[in-house]
């Protein structure tokens, strides 16, 4: 699913830990991610969401939101993986906002 040149950029907002670069291809993003899981402590979840339109990843862990995963697919492939930790940011990731019309 992950495309070679997929992109993975992290936003901790300096309050949680995220990567500081983007980190670029398959392989590496892979092991980014495996090697994060491998640190976990508690218990972790994902489930499917909408962010911003896009189709997305909502983890938590030990229940409370940790991050939203935002991906950018291309020709059935994900090209980006925009992962949010930053708290500041996710406050409002679980009450939906219906659109409204001005």
């Amino acid at each position: 699913m992950l495309a070679p040149d997929v992109v993975v950029v992290g936003d901790g907002g300096g309050l949680k830990q995220a990567a500081l670069r983007p980190v670029v291809g398959a392989e590496n993003a892979i092991r980014l991610f495996v090697g994060s899981l491998q640190k976990v402590g508690g218990v972790l979840t994902a489930e499917q969401t909408v962010i911003n339109g896009n189709p997305a990843l909502l983890f938590r862990f030990d229940g409370e939101v940790d991050g939203v995963a935002a991906l950018r697919i291309e020709d059935g492939r994900v090209t980006g993986i925009y992962y949010v930790r930053n708290p500041e940011k996710l406050s409002r990731v679980d009450s939906e906002t219906p659109p409204t019309l001005r």
